[in-house]
């Protein structure tokens, strides 16, 4: 007899998921594992993008430290202009129009040469004519000269004959023989005066001729042409087509630098202080000065003092009106100390650019780059003076400041310095 088939075997389990929808699921966890890895790399990506990259300034190390400071550190600093102390716009002495003008921009001159020279023909003729009235003097002064001496004879020669016999000669007339006499003295003394005047008139002529004559006061370098040949020029600009120097010049050996200090730094700057001059044309070089002059008075509105600075390196790039910085070095401290030991040691002075300074509620504040965080710190800080703010408190030098990248700086804000 046939046994009966097992059909537990043909039992449904429908508790395990068929392969195609396993395969699937596994495929889409890979797929959505993948994408979990990729966003989480933008975001890392994105985060790395998004740090600010700042810019910084190293504090240096506080002027007068102790002896870690540097020797002559700058202790103040102050822009400026180069100029020059002996330096002229030349004009006529008196109204004409320009006939020769002999210099041009940067030309050298001596003093006593001539530059210019305005039409003068009106004025030579008043010179010969002058030299004229002269010599019809000297004939006039000559012909008197002669009529008196033949007076004094015949006064002479009748006192004599009266002397010797004084029927042949009257009082009468010996009286009107020294009359004549002495009119024709009067009359030769009038001729001299009329020479003199003469004479006089000869120089003034001259004189009115030589101010058409324009010559250099001073030895210098022309830097400037104001009027061209053609052009009527005057003492004084009186509108129109007149003109009033005729060239500008100087002398170019005299060149020193003249800077504003801010007056509460004043106290600093001493006669003779030394300096380093930085032109803005040259930003690189760096030339040796020294205070020669503070000017005795101050600027109430933009509360500075003007100060003139000696340039010791003589150097043919630096030209009248060049943009200079002036820094100003703090004496050594064996200077300090020849100078007057008695006196207490000056405050460490720390110095750090204006932008590094921030306004926060009434107070100064700095950001310190510390790693890739900021750091906010409160200081007391002085007023600017070209570029630099002096800080009293609250930084003792090596520290990185933020000086720009970051418009709203935050406590802890993660940043990149840039090269």
């Amino acid at each position: 007899m046939t046994q009966p088939a097992d059909l537990s075997k043909l039992r449904i389990n429908r508790d395990a998921p068929p392969p195609g929808v396993q395969s699937a699921v596994i495929r889409n966890l890979i797929l959505l594992l993948i994408v979990a890895v990729l966003i989480a790399g933008g975001i890392w990506y994105m985060r790395g993008r998004s740090v600010p990259v700042v810019q910084v300034a190293t504090v240096g190390a506080p002027v007068g430290a102790g002896t870690g400071a540097p020797a002559n550190a700058t202790s103040v600093t102050a822009n400026g202009y180069v100029v020059a102390r002996t330096k002229a716009s030349v004009s006529a002495k008196t109204a004409g129009r320009l006939a020769f003008l002999g210099v041009s921009e940067g030309s050298f001159v001596r003093k006593g040469t001539v530059i210019a020279r305005l039409d003068n023909a009106d004025f030579q003729a008043a010179v010969a004519q002058a030299e004229a009235n002269v010599a019809a003097s000297e004939a006039t002064l000559i012909e008197a000269q002669a009529d008196r001496d033949q007076a004094v004879r015949e006064t002479k020669r009748l006192r004599d004959v009266r002397a010797q016999n004084a029927n042949l000669v009257s009082p009468q007339e010996l009286e009107n023989g020294e009359s004549r006499a002495a009119q024709a003295e009067a009359r030769v003394n009038a001729a001299a005066a009329r020479q003199r005047v003469a004479e006089a008139g000869v120089r003034l002529a001259v004189a009115n001729n030589e101010n058409t004559i324009i010559r250099a006061p001073f030895t210098g370098t022309v830097l400037r042409k104001d009027a061209e040949v053609g052009e009527v020029v005057a003492p004084s600009v009186g509108g129109g087509l007149t003109r009033g120097a005729v060239v500008t010049m100087a002398d170019l050996a005299t060149l020193e630098v003249e800077v504003d200090v801010n007056e509460a730094y004043i106290a600093r700057i001493t006669s003779d202080l030394p300096a380093l001059i930085t032109l803005d044309a040259y930003p690189d070089t760096a030339f040796r000065g020294a205070v020669r002059q503070v000017v005795p008075t101050a600027d109430r509105q933009r509360a500075t003092v003007q100060v003139k600075v000696s340039i010791h390196d003589r150097d043919a790039r630096i030209l009248p009106e060049m943009g200079a910085r002036v820094d100003f070095l703090q004496p050594t401290r064996s200077e300090v100390a020849v100078a007057d030991s008695s006196q207490p040691a000056a405050r460490p002075i720390v110095r750090v650019p204006q932008a590094a300074v921030y306004a926060d509620g009434g107070a100064s504040v700095v950001w310190i780059v510390r790693g890739d965080r900021l750091t906010r710190r409160e200081i007391d800080a002085g007023p600017v003076s070209a570029g630099f703010r002096e800080v009293r408190t609250g930084l003792s030098g090596g520290e990185q400041l933020l000086i720009g990248g970051v418009e709203t700086p935050a406590e802890g804000m993660r940043v990149k310095i840039g090269t």
